[in-house]
C-alpha cells in the first residue's frame, strides 16, 4: 500500500492562485500514474488532471489553461498549479496513484474560493 499525503489547499480570493502538493511514501513512484480529482459539496467526484509515468498530462476541460500538473521523480511529489480560482473550483481535492491495478487515494485538501 502506497501512502500519498495532499497539501498546500486553503482560501483564496477569486482569480487567486494555490499549487497543491502530493507525496508519496513508495519507491514505485516513478512507475506511477498520478492525478488530481476533486469533490465539491453536493457533487460526484471529477477527475481534474493526472500525468502518467512518463510525464504526459491530461486535464478536464474545466481546467485547461488555468492548473497545471507536474511531478518530480526525485521528491516522490505531484503537484497542480492552479491558476484563476472561481468560486466553483471550491471543493476537496484528492491526490491518487495508480500502478498496475493497484489504487491508492490520499485523505483530500480542501480549496476554497471566496472573497
Amino acid at each position: 500500500q502506497v501512502q500519498l499525503v495532499e497539501s498546500g489547499g486553503g482560501l483564496v480570493q477569486p482569480g487567486g492562485s494555490l499549487t497543491l502538493s502530493c507525496k508519496s511514501d513508495g519507491v514505485i513512484f516513478p512507475l506511477m500514474h498520478m492525478g488530481w480529482h476533486r469533490q465539491a459539496p453536493g457533487k460526484e467526484r471529477e477527475m481534474v488532471a493526472s500525468i502518467t509515468a512518463g510525464g504526459s498530462t491530461m486535464y478536464s476541460d474545466f481546467v485547461k489553461g488555468r492548473f497545471t500538473i507536474s511531478r518530480d521523480n526525485a521528491k516522490n511529489t505531484i503537484y497542480l498549479q492552479m491558476n484563476n480560482l472561481q468560486p466553483e473550483d471550491t471543493a476537496v481535492f484528492y491526490c491518487y496513484g495508480r500502478y498496475l491495478s493497484q489504487m491508492n487515494w490520499g485523505s483530500g485538501t480542501q480549496v476554497t474560493v471566496s472573497s
